[in-house]
């Protein structure tokens, strides 16, 4: 199976100001962020954590841009590739509906899970791709709450009228 990859991500030391420029630079948006976001049962490299970071999300064309803030100094899955203060791509990602199978496809293939935890319903793995393909490799797991949060992404990009007053959008603590 081949996997359809939905999102490329970057870490960034400013979600706006990271936002402002991809608009700027691109003409994509809105963002959609999600601020100080709670994971459950989060791991990194198999050992409990509570990395705290944000996101904004925007959609453009078939894909989504993800732009993740870490706002500790703690070791993470986001400082193993980008250092603190700087700018880099991070991950791409796709959805399975047998999340499982889909991290195992990779696992069996010598990648070791970087981060996993749970997030709503929906269970997440980091896979470290980086040695074969140069970054991590997200898998989100296919759940009807995970559909509709990227169907508003979506939503609000084709709704969007380009306004820069309108291209953060809070999204309400869950």
């Amino acid at each position: 199976m081949r996997p359809a990859i939905i999102q490329y991500a970057w870490v960034v030391p400013n979600l706006e100001e990271a936002a402002r420029n991809w608009h700027a630079t691109m003409g994509v948006g809105p963002f959609l962020i999600n601020r100080d976001i709670q994971v459950a049962q989060a791991r990194h490299r198999l050992a409990p954590t509570a990395t705290r970071f944000s996101t904004a999300v925007a959609q453009s064309g078939d894909v989504q841009i993800e732009l993740i803030e870490q706002l500790d100094d703690g070791p993470s899955v986001y400082r193993e590739t980008v250092p603190a203060g700087a700018t880099g791509f991070h991950h791409i990602a796709f959805i399975d509906a047998d999340f499982t199978a889909a991290v195992a496809r990779l696992t069996d293939q010598g990648h070791e899970i970087a981060a996993d935890g749970v997030f709503g319903e929906m269970r997440y793995a980091y896979v470290d791709t980086t040695a074969s393909i140069g970054c991590m490799t997200e898998i989100v797991e296919d759940k009807p709450a995970v559909r509709a949060f990227f169907g508003a992404i979506r939503k609000a990009a084709d709704r969007w009228d380009g306004a820069p007053a309108t291209l953060l959008r809070e999204l309400a603590p869950r």
